[in-house]
């Protein structure tokens, strides 16, 4: 009976490990094809000069311009701007905090730090000026990568990993959340695009990038939950 019950738990055990090392090598594998995805658009862009793609974009942007359109792209545009996700990350933070979940509280906080670190990194290392006529009023800084399609890709990635692993029990709801944050995450980078503050491979390289960090963090997290289900 006891041998029985060791069995069965060790099957347990070894299906969870399986199941964790599977997810875990989809992470490395997305860590894989984002950082070749961002380097792919920084030699186009940097080496090869193909600027196409963006010309395109700010055409086809051009073509929906209007009064109400700017006002819904100035609305979308705030929610990845740091006067919102600075105050985001804290209260997200602090929330977890007071859940008794620090880990995530954590979590936040150096995702947060060390992207800003490696974005203002990068836009001094690629040195890109910024659209020549803006819809608006200018943007300060230089443009590559997109901080707010950098930094809202960090915030709001680690937010629908969150989602994915608290709301499991509920699919309905875990897929409307992400939905919607997938939805904001287009809306925000094309609201950058529609005023032309930046061009489209300025958009579009974060959005590989910058999914890395999430990537390494959440891999650190299945690594530590692969190693604690060994050893129990």
């Amino acid at each position: 009976m006891v041998q029985t019950n060791l069995s069965s738990e060790g099957k347990r055990v070894a299906d969870k490990v399986l199941l964790l090392s599977k997810e875990l090598f989809i992470l490395l594998c997305v860590f894989m094809v984002s950082l070749f995805g961002f380097l792919f658009i920084a030699f186009r862009v940097f080496y090869l000069d193909k600027t196409g793609a963006d010309e395109k974009a700010f055409a086809f942007a051009h073509s929906l311009v209007s009064n109400n359109t700017t006002r819904v792209m100035e609305f979308f545009t705030f929610f990845g701007s740091h006067y919102f996700l600075i105050p985001a990350n804290i209260l997200l933070c602090v929330y977890f905090l007071f859940r008794k979940k620090s880990r995530y509280s954590i979590k936040i906080s150096a995702i947060a730090l060390s992207s800003l670190l490696i974005m203002l990194g990068l836009k001094l290392l690629f040195n890109r000026h910024r659209p020549l006529i803006p819809l608006l009023e200018p943007a300060r800084g230089l443009s590559f990568p997109s901080g707010h399609a950098f930094m809202s890709v960090c915030f709001y990635g680690l937010l629908m990993i969150i989602i994915w692993k608290e709301e499991k029990p509920k699919p309905l709801l875990k897929w409307t959340l992400l939905l919607l944050v997938v939805l904001l995450l287009l809306l925000i980078g094309f609201s950058r695009i529609y005023l032309r503050v930046h061009y489209f491979t300025d958009v579009l390289a974060p959005s590989t990038d910058v999914s890395n960090g999430d990537v390494v963090h959440y891999f650190g997290s299945m690594q530590k939950e692969v190693t604690m289900t060994s050893n129990n």
